[in-house]
């Protein structure tokens, strides 16, 4: 990484922390200056309108959901095309892919909570200022290859259920994290957390594919 990128990721590792604490309202460049404990005038000089500190924010988010996904053996990367030539997704599989999901989503609900509580917030911005919609576009590439795991799993109609799977799973995420499910789910980071999200998950593919 070199030292420009090394630092626009600092500030935008701040502005994230700052996002989660206070919203939107929370996130200026004096304040990110402040929390990164750079001179004053350091994000301003890096990122000089609000829009490229939010962008930055989203740049950020995205890369590091990825290496999360990455680390847990899932897709990073969506697929050309569907492949059709890939190997099929048994239930052994889907149980494997079940427990990666169900740690990535165990880690943004402890060590990644910061980040996903700041996404929540800049996609609640995005409704508000279309510019900033380009957040929903790491979504959309989660989509795809959900469509190709479940057509992989013999699932009828992949498409319409890759779509429904990532919106459910990202359900699940933000009521362990801000909904009522947080007053009944067992402790993130725990073995009994990361087993209730894998039977959830698990659940789930087995309704989609019958498998």
């Amino acid at each position: 990484m070199s030292g420009r990128a090394a630092r626009v990721a600092r500030l935008a590792d701040a502005a994230v922390e700052l996002l989660a604490e206070g919203g939107m309202r929370a996130l200026t460049h004096r304040a990110v200056d402040a929390r990164a404990a750079m001179p004053p005038g350091t994000t301003s000089a890096y990122l000089r309108t609000r829009q490229a500190l939010i962008e930055a924010v989203v740049q950020r988010l995205a890369d590091l959901d990825r290496a999360d996904l990455a680390a847990h053996e899932l897709p990073t990367e969506a697929p050309a095309e569907p492949s059709r030539a890939a190997p099929a997704l048994g239930s052994e599989g889907l149980d494997q892919l079940a427990a990666g999901v169900a740690e990535v989503l165990d880690r943004w609900l402890t060590t990644g909570r910061t980040r996903s509580l700041a996404r929540y917030a800049c996609l609640l911005e995005a409704v508000h200022r279309p510019e900033l919609r380009r957040i929903l576009d790491h979504g959309t590439v989660l989509r795809v290859q959900a469509r190709d795991l479940l057509a992989r799993a013999g699932a009828p109609d992949p498409r319409r259920q890759g779509d429904q799977f990532v919106a459910f799973v990202d359900g699940l995420l933000f009521d362990r994290l801000v909904g009522a499910g947080a007053l009944s789910a067992p402790p993130p980071g725990t073995p009994a957390s990361r087993e209730d999200l894998r039977a959830g998950v698990r659940a789930l593919l087995r309704a989609f594919t019958g498998t």
